[in-house]
């Protein structure tokens, strides 16, 4: 699948980091960095652009011609990503996008940056042009059960965390990605498990305290959607994520 990849900021480059998987782009555990991750995986070759836009914040409130700060012609892929931009570029580019572009995914890390109200015109627009879309509050709740956005998910191995984990005499032995949240914090949270009991308070106690360490880019403003600051419902979405594939092995071996 061909990949294309808008962004105006610190996000956007965090999740292109994590898909190309260069060395050095997790440094999480320096000093002590065992590179669990570099060699593993790279979807650079699937990446045919990555265009960074003008930061939000440095363009004015309103823009009455956004088709003139996006590119004259963007490359055609059957994705685009499409992050830390300004909501009249947001709006604007479904329009200006390829035919050959399947779909769409704006993830929201900051309500203040995607409106309900943007969200639901960016997707009218994207029905219009005969074109899937998503808007993930994080990105790391990305799911699907069908269309390019399932078929991203699963060759790209990105979205809702899924872990694989074995465990020997009540000890985490080891922990396997199977699928990581776009900014490659589910690789971190991963190495930190290994070793311990199992005990539901541990577990939680790790998970929260890597989630936070990596970290973790999510607003810390409380959403009237989410009922609660995006930046937590991420570290939830990793915590269910562990302790479901735990299941009864914490009740039987935790406190």
């Amino acid at each position: 699948m061909d990949l294309l990849v808008l962004y105006g900021g610190a996000f956007g480059e965090k999740v292109l980091g994590n898909l190309i998987n260069y060395e050095g782009f997790c440094t999480s555990c320096d000093p002590l960095c065992a590179y669990c991750k570099h060699g593993k995986y790279s979807y650079a070759q699937n990446i045919i652009g990555a265009i960074r836009l003008k930061d939000p914040a440095t363009l004015p409130r309103f823009i009455d011609d956004p088709e003139n700060y996006l590119p004259e012609k963007l490359p055609s892929a059957e994705l685009v990503i499409a992050t830390d931009l300004h909501p009249d570029l947001l709006l604007e580019l479904p329009s200006k996008l390829n035919d050959g572009v399947k779909g769409m995914i704006v993830p929201i890390e900051d309500s203040h940056e995607v409106s309900g109200g943007l969200r639901n015109q960016i997707r009218d627009v994207c029905k219009e042009v005969g074109m899937e879309s998503s808007f993930p509050k994080p990105f790391c709740s990305l799911d699907s059960n069908e269309g390019i956005i399932k078929r991203f998910i699963d060759d790209f191995k990105i979205g809702k965390p899924l872990v694989k984990i074995e465990t020997r005499k009540g000890v985490i032995k080891s922990v396997t990605v199977k699928r990581s949240a776009p900014c490659g914090s589910t690789w971190f949270v991963a190495r930190k498990l290994i070793g311990i009991e199992l005990d539901k308070q541990k577990i939680r106690e790790v998970v929260s305290e890597a989630h936070h360490s990596y970290p973790c880019t999510a607003s810390m403003d409380r959403d009237k959607e989410v009922g609660d600051t995006i930046l937590h419902k991420a570290g939830y979405l990793i915590r269910a994520a562990v302790e479901e594939e735990l299941g009864d092995r914490i009740s039987k071996n935790g406190k």
